[in-house]
Formats: C-alpha cells, sequence, structure tokens
C-alpha cells in the first residue's frame, strides 16, 4: 500500500478510540485512587446522607461501592477534577454542564485545575445532592451495571468531545492551507500581511483584504473611496474527509452563506475536503453557493481546479495577471 492509499480515517477512528479508552480508564482509576486513601467510614456517611437507602443497596447488590456513581463531598474535596468524571458519566459535555442553564459554570474550575475554591467549598453540598439525583435516576432507568459498564458511560460523552476536536483542528488546518494558497497567489501585489490577514492593492488602486473569520471562515473585502468596504467573496472551508458527514457541512455552509449574502457579499464560495463529492448534489443542499472547490485540487497546480480557483480569486479582487 502506498502512502498515498493509507486510510486516514480509519487510522483516525482506531486513534479515537483508543485515546477514549485510556482517558476513561484513567478517569475510573483516578477515583478509585482517590478513594482508597479516605476516610471510609466517612464516605459511606456521606452517601448514607446523600443517596435513598434502597438506591445505595440496590448498586451494593451489582458489586459496586456507592461513591462510584454517587459524588459525595469528601470525595470531591479530595480531587475536585473528579467532578469530570461524575459530569461524563451523566452524559453532560463540558459545554451542557458548565453553560448557563444549570447554574454550575463556577464550579469549572475544580474541573480545570483540581482546586476547590471557597466558593466552591460553600457550594458543594448543594451540587453534590443535585449530581445524586441525577443518578439514582441513571441507576433507576439501567439495567445492572458494573464497574467496565460504568467505564463505558463516560466514553459515551468522551467520544463525541474528542472527535469534536479533532475535527475542529482538521478544518482549521483545512483553512490555513487555503489561507497560504491565496496569499502565494496574491504574493506580487501584498502590501502587509500576517498570520491572520492580508491587505493587497488591486489594479483600481484600492486595498483589498483577505481576513480569517468564524463565519464565514475567510472573508474578501474591497476598501471603497469613502473608507467603507464592499464584501466581495465569503469563503466557507469544510475540509473534513468524511463523507458519511459532508452534508450536514454543506448544510452548514448554506446557513453560513445565507447570512453573507444578507451582509452584502457578492459571491460565496464552499470549498470541501471529501473527494468524490457529488457536485450536482452539493448544489442542490447550498444553492447559495456560487462556486464549490475540491480543498486537494486547487492546492495541486497540475489541476484544471487550480487554474479556475486562481482566475476567479485573481478577479474578484482586481488582480491584473
Amino acid at each position: 500500500m502506498s502512502q498515498s492509499e493509507v486510510p486516514v480515517p480509519d487510522l483516525q477512528v482506531e486513534f479515537y478510540r483508543r485515546l477514549q479508552t485510556i482517558r476513561g480508564q484513567l478517569l475510573i482509576d483516578a477515583l478509585l485512587s482517590t478513594v482508597s486513601i479516605l476516610d471510609i467510614p466517612r464516605v459511606d456517611r456521606e452517601l448514607a446522607e446523600f443517596v435513598a437507602p434502597g438506591t445505595l443497596s440496590r448498586v451494593a447488590g451489582w458489586g459496586l461501592r456507592g461513591e462510584i456513581l454517587f459524588p459525595v463531598p469528601c470525595v470531591l474535596e479530595s480531587s475536585p477534577a473528579l467532578l469530570g468524571y461524575y459530569r461524563l458519566l451523566l452524559g453532560f459535555s463540558q459545554k451542557q454542564f458548565y453553560g448557563d442553564r444549570y447554574g454550575t459554570r463556577a464550579f469549572k474550575g475544580m474541573e480545570d485545575t483540581d482546586r476547590l475554591s471557597e466558593a466552591n467549598r460553600v457550594g458543594l453540598r448543594g451540587l453534590c445532592l443535585t449530581l445524586c439525583r441525577a443518578a439514582e435516576l441513571l441507576v433507576e432507568g439501567t439495567g445492572k451495571l458494573s464497574q467496565q459498564s460504568v467505564h463505558e458511560l463516560t466514553l459515551l460523552t468522551l467520544g463525541p468531545q474528542l472527535r469534536g476536536g479533532a475535527l475542529n483542528r482538521l478544518g482549521s488546518r483545512a483553512t490555513h492551507r487555503v489561507f497560504d494558497l491565496i496569499t502565494c497567489l496574491a504574493a506580487p501585489a501584498i502590501l502587509t500581511s500576517s498570520q491572520r490577514s492580508i491587505e493587497m492593492r488591486n489594479a483600481a488602486g484600492r486595498t483589498v483584504r483577505v481576513e480569517f473569520a468564524s463565519d464565514p471562515d475567510i472573508c474578501i473585502r474591497e476598501e471603497l473611496p469613502s473608507g467603507k468596504f464592499r464584501n466581495l467573496v465569503a469563503v466557507e472551508i469544510k475540509g473534513g474527509r468524511d463523507y458519511s458527514n459532508v452534508h450536514n457541512r454543506i448544510g452548514e455552509a448554506e446557513k453560513s452563506h445565507q447570512k453573507a449574502r444578507k451582509d452584502g457579499y457578492v459571491e460565496c464560495w464552499t470549498i470541501v475536503g471529501v473527494r468524490g463529492l457529488d457536485l450536482s448534489l452539493a448544489r442542490r443542499e447550498s444553492p447559495t453557493t456560487d462556486r464549490f472547490y475540491h480543498l486537494e485540487r486547487i492546492v495541486d497546480e497540475s489541476s484544471a481546479e487550480f487554474g479556475d480557483f486562481r482566475e476567479n480569486l485573481l478577479s474578484r479582487v482586481g488582480i491584473c495577471t
């Protein structure tokens, strides 16, 4: 198998699976290690205070100690970062758990820094009581749990978090590749450049700016004599190679482009990382997109798509070739 034939998506899936397993096992090991040095009678007293007796008996019948499922103050006081373990166990992403909805934003520092502030210490009992009630619902709504199945429950949330972060990094790399390509193509006209923007002079003597943005990913604007800017091209970049998710990504691009149209952008381009994408179908899913490009083709100087991208880019910014 040649290097170009290596199934990168399959390797990524295997990497995430292994990373999830390691991370999840580290979390549960950290919990067991913490409990091993605590005063077990105190742990048991707090469990009896925070959890219904029948629920504790059921969990004990499964061969599990209560703190595997139920957070109590003495455990989180000893290791505040274990709040992340209980968060994952109950199926909350960080964004959900530390958002505005549940009033738990102030506790994020426990997970991030493994420290318990005085304000967190005051609110810890209430937090544990709330989480224990949620864990009771988990016990009531499931069959028999084992330590392994508890470990797997934490991975249900951890997996999407890791994959989401990786996809963001893939998207960032794709955006940088396109930005570097634009920099190369417009090099003779560039006045100043940085990691996030390019400023160039076009044939009409006007300044054109190319900038990183979040929505759209890259925006191209021309400065008018009045000092105002005319929005020329909005570029959305979907660099992932996962074919099964590409149509969702094109839907996201369409939403961004609809907003760009309202902001006055003359053209909207979408660049995709998936090879073999049916462009006729993509155009139906994103009718606002004026031009679709494949990432790997526009960076290949021998391809016709590279020539098309170059010609249209230089035409839109007003640079003579």
